[in-house]
């Protein structure tokens, strides 16, 4: 009778479909069903917004996470305990943090959506850390950092309390939980395109893959981070005036930030972030709404 490939072209120790060159379909299929599962499986609802949004990962996992990667950044660092800095950073924190649950319902109502921060699972802590660096950052479970670096750039604590808010919307906004879900389908995808296309010449493989890697990165990583960050200038704007800072000097603090920057950042589609002229366009959008909430939340008039 023969060896089936005799009769058959294309079945045999390869297996049907897989010839030198081919693509595994079935690894596809098998990737593409368990994509859907993991998607509609992890959807909840965000706080603030309502939006869906990906999460496989329970608040105390993530604030777990945020808290090891706290202990490592503090022993790695220099933290100013001296001088009127650390109070001053120290009591923004408390303003933003305490108007927090009712910048939620005012968001919330506006979009018609339940009020659904699990506050219960945040402890927050502040440190003010000894570094030229322009930065700062809240982790997961309510951890808050500010550099050296950046307070010539706010000059003022409204500005600061614009981009500690920032930073705290993020946390809020279960932003890093977002990514860590992203990520793992990204890998998931890579692994099985990579097995999928197993019998190809190495240099097709390679093409391949590095036309999905770019794919990816431009089609879905970067924009899904660029989205975060205009989710949390909007939420963070929100905190500042309620909290009764005045939300216009983050106006002045972007234009600030692209100067401190040199004019070096990548186009807007290579970028993590917004373009600071996108920014400034989308903070002004929101000014109004800003200074409404200020206004109803009891803060004295501005000059």
């Amino acid at each position: 009778m023969g060896i089936p490939g005799e009769r058959f072209p294309g079945y045999g120790r390869q297996g049907m479909g897989q010839r030198r060159g081919g693509v595994r379909w079935w690894v596809l299929v098998l990737a593409a069903l368990y994509f859907g599962w993991y998607w509609f499986s992890h959807q909840q609802e965000a706080a603030f917004t309502g939006r869906t949004q990906l999460i496989d990962t329970s608040i105390e996992e993530e604030a777990q996470l945020g808290l090891q990667a706290w202990q490592e950044t503090l022993a790695q660092s220099e933290t100013v305990r001296g001088g009127p800095l650390p109070e001053q950073v120290s009591t923004i924190a408390r303003r933003l943090v305490e108007v927090g649950p009712a910048v939620e319902q005012y968001l919330a109502k506006a979009h018609g959506v339940p009020a659904t921060t699990r506050w219960d699972a945040f402890q927050w802590e502040v440190a003010v850390i000894e570094s030229p660096q322009v930065n700062a950052f809240c982790l997961p479970g309510g951890k808050i950092a500010v550099y050296t670096g950046i307070i010539p750039v706010a000059r003022n604590e409204h500005a600061l309390a614009a981009i500690m808010g920032h930073e705290i919307a993020h946390a809020l906004l279960r932003h890093g939980a977002e990514r860590m879900a992203q990520q793992k389908l990204v890998q998931i995808g890579q692994v099985a395109a990579s097995m999928s296309i197993g019998d190809m010449d190495p240099r097709q493989q390679q093409m391949v893959m590095a036309a999905l890697g770019a794919g990816a990165r431009y089609g879905l990583v970067l924009p899904f981070s660029r989205d975060h960050e205009t989710e949390a200038d909007r939420v963070g704007l929100m905190l500042a005036a309620a909290a009764c800072y005045d939300p216009r000097e983050s106006i002045g603090l972007w234009e600030r930030m692209g100067q401190a920057s040199g004019g070096g950042a990548p186009p807007e589609f290579m970028s993590t972030h917004p373009a600071g002229a996108t920014r400034i366009q989308q903070l002004q959008a929101w000014m109004p709404e800003a200074l409404a909430l200020r206004e109803a939340s009891g803060c004295p008039p501005l000059p």
